[in-house]
């Protein structure tokens, strides 16, 4: 009877022990991203949308989007929202940093006003969307921030792979955001193992 109750208090341990295991297993999101009609399948912000009663603080650690040999560095730049990002000028001449828009939504357009060499200016995006960077002086400058509402995103490579690194066991909504491509959204389960996903966007 002894041996019978050892051995059932210790099946009982071992599911408690898995049952922790599960609830707090970081997973990840690997994946695909193939795109029909675009030039390249690089640079697609891909991450998981809102989790209802989930909330995230921001980073305190500030992300810098630098103006380079008169173009933004890097091109596109995934945040969360909350986050603070520094806009530096590393170039011999002034930079103007502007967006027309948040999310397509004008009331939210902001000048950065323009600025010299060596100095940064930081700004805090509070709202989700995609924010279309450009510079009054230089036309031909752009680039792009993407807030979003999870900490879990990632960009494709030029081969239009990406991997979302420490996602919480659960299932979620994926989606995605390109320059080019309409946006588009899956359902993804994320367990023990990597979640693998193909994702094909189009123009």
């Amino acid at each position: 009877m002894s041996i019978s109750r050892n051995t059932f208090l210790s099946l009982m341990c071992l599911l408690a022990l898995a049952a922790s295991a599960s609830c707090g297993w970081a997973g990840e999101i690997k994946g695909k991203v193939t795109a029909q009609g675009l030039r390249s399948p690089e640079n697609i912000a891909v991450y998981v949308d809102v989790i209802p009663g989930k909330t995230f603080q921001p980073p305190t650690q500030h992300q810098t989007m630098d103006q380079v040999h008169l173009a933004f560095a890097p091109h596109v730049m995934i945040v969360l929202k909350g986050t603070t990002v520094d806009f530096k000028n590393e170039d011999a001449v002034g930079h103007n940093v502007y967006w027309p828009a948040i999310n397509r939504n004008r009331k939210l357009a902001h000048n950065m006003g323009t600025w010299p060499q060596g100095q940064s200016k930081p700004f805090t995006f509070n709202d989700l969307g995609d924010v279309p960077l450009l510079c009054n002086v230089h036309p031909e400058m752009s680039g792009y921030i993407i807030v979003v509402p999870t900490p879990y995103f990632a960009l494709t490579d030029k081969e239009g792979a990406f991997d979302i690194k420490n996602v919480p066991a659960g299932q979620y909504t994926l989606k995605t955001w390109s320059e080019e491509a309409k946006p588009i959204s899956q359902a993804v389960t994320v367990g023990a193992t990597a979640a693998n996903v193909s994702l094909v966007v189009k123009r």
